[in-house]
């Protein structure tokens, strides 16, 4: 079994080898590429690779190449892990729109918006190429935003799947508080990528006891500042929203720390640097702990599951990004949604969903509409594209903000932009 990586040599990596190391029953890989063009942080992040497959006795190798075509070719499955324009365009991306009072983030609102005009034509550029070198490959999809991006590689008629770690994150807290192994948990997890809500914690399977009653009521406190919502607002809701909820339901108090404190990217910016200095020991041959800090815990083992699943065959639920096709009958058949979903050599197949609230089905609609949007300019470009996206976001959905934004957006990312 060959494993392609294309942004293999992202700091994030070493966490994805090492799942592949420990879990190789699971995923038994022959030959894994790393694929990127910064070739000093290949190097480092693929000796550092090949130490933790040495040290854990994993028998398949690890290369590293530039050359896309070559190192795809002939790969059961490609995993996209790419961020265009590095942590400095995040950085833009989480301060501008501050300008304009709107939240700025690398996935949600403007800064998200951003993100995907940049991404989606270099994902799409990708996959064509891995379509003539390996048709036969399942493209998964871990590169933000992943709603959108794998809605884009779909609609153009690629083999893939998104994939994000929140599910797998919420699943692992679980099982911690009420002292069960992670397969027992399964989640009610339903919504778009990074809009999302755990309607049901089940034990044994999805029609298990639900002990979401439980977890709020013994360990409320706990969920809430993990979520940095007060603990009144999640009881009331009874339900467990992503964290990403908060730029939703706190959004001006959000975009007052944000003013306040140093961007996230230069956070990470600063963290990458310190581990690829740590990536140079020869010595190291195991993630360093710092990785966690640095984001995507539980990747590997998420990734695992789903390659193992799309390759195995095994017909495994898992949580996924993929086709609507009816699941949520509010949304057009080809929305990308977020939900557990049988997953097998033929695809993804998403299991039936109770019928949602309004409070959660009116914020999935509204921001659907804007994926729409957003892919439409990602794909065809133009300054009006970009401001009906704008517009139409719930975050921002005032004129004089959308007009602000949009010549912030252009501004900063001209050089990303081919039509700008």
């Amino acid at each position: 079994m060959k494993l392609a990586v294309v942004g293999g040599g992202s700091t994030y990596t070493p966490e994805l080898i090492d799942g592949f190391a420990r879990l190789r029953d699971t995923l038994p890989i022959e030959e894994l590429v790393l694929v990127d063009p910064a070739a000093d942080r290949l190097e480092l992040v693929g000796g550092l690779a090949r130490r933790i497959f040495a040290k854990q006795g994993h028998p398949g190798t690890i290369t590293t190449t530039a050359d896309l075509e070559s190192g795809v070719a002939g790969a059961d499955a490609v995993l996209l892990q790419l961020r265009i324009g590095g942590q400095a365009a995040r950085n833009q991306d989480e301060t501008w729109p501050l300008e304009c009072g709107c939240v700025g983030q690398e996935t949600t609102g403007a800064g998200g918006l951003a993100k995907a005009l940049r991404t989606v034509p270099v994902v799409l550029d990708i996959a064509e190429r891995v379509r003539r070198v390996a048709p036969q490959a399942w493209i998964i999809d871990f590169t933000n935003p992943v709603g959108i991006v794998t809605r884009a590689l779909l609609q153009a008629g690629h083999k893939a799947v998104g994939l994000c770690n929140v599910a797998i994150g919420f699943q692992r807290k679980f099982a911690k508080l009420l002292d069960v192994s992670p397969e027992q948990v399964h989640l009610d997890h339903v919504g778009l990528n990074h809009l999302t809500w755990e309607r049901g914690v089940r034990l044994g399977g999805p029609q298990g006891e639900d002990m979401l009653p439980k977890l709020l009521a013994e360990h409320g406190d706990t969920i809430a500042a993990d979520l940095h919502l007060p603990r009144e607002i999640v009881d009331r809701l009874g339900v467990v929203p992503s964290y990403y909820l908060r730029y939703y339901y706190a959004h001006d108090e959000v975009v007052r720390e944000l003013r306040t404190t140093p961007s996230r990217a230069s956070q990470v910016a600063a963290m990458e640097k310190q581990l690829l200095e740590m990536y140079g020991d020869p010595a190291l041959d195991e993630k360093p702990e710092l990785l966690a800090k640095r984001g995507g815990a539980f990747y590997s083992e998420a990734a695992v599951a789903l390659a193992s699943s799309l390759l195995r065959n095994t017909g495994d639920v898992q949580v996924v990004n993929t086709y609507n096709n009816g699941t949520l009958p509010f949304l057009a058949d080809d929305a990308v949604i977020e939900v557990p979903a049988v997953v097998d050599g033929n695809g993804t197949k998403p299991l039936p969903v109770a019928p949602l609230d309004p409070l959660y089905a009116g914020l999935i609609a509204n921001v659907t509409a804007y994926e729409d949007l957003a892919l439409e300019a990602a794909l065809r470009g133009g300054r009006d594209r970009v401001f009906k996206a704008l517009l139409s976001h719930p975050l921002i959905g005032q004129y004089e903000y959308a007009e602000a934004l949009t010549d912030s957006l252009v501004a900063h990312n001209r050089e990303h932009l081919a039509w700008a």
